[in-house]
């Protein structure tokens, strides 16, 4: 499996919103609620075979309340 996190900014008003649709779903690890730019920070587990850009654009982008994500994809350094 790999991770991978997703800051997710929400329309005003929507964090709770947007973070309680993502739990319900049941397609992430861990989501936290964060302040600065971005709202939200979930990790993801996707297959080592899986597309990380599919799956975002598929399973996180649809949530209303979203206005914006940023993808980060972890590196085993050690």
């Amino acid at each position: 499996m790999v991770p991978f996190f997703v800051m997710i900014k929400c329309h005003l008003g929507k964090a709770y919103q947007v973070a309680n649709a993502i739990a319900d779903a049941e397609i992430a690890s861990e989501i936290y609620s964060t302040a600065g730019d971005y709202d939200l920070l979930v990790k993801f587990y996707v297959d080592d075979d899986a597309d990380i850009g599919h799956f975002v654009n598929e399973k996180v982008h649809p949530f209303d309340g979203i206005l914006d994500t940023k993808t980060i994809i972890t590196f085993k350094a050690f």
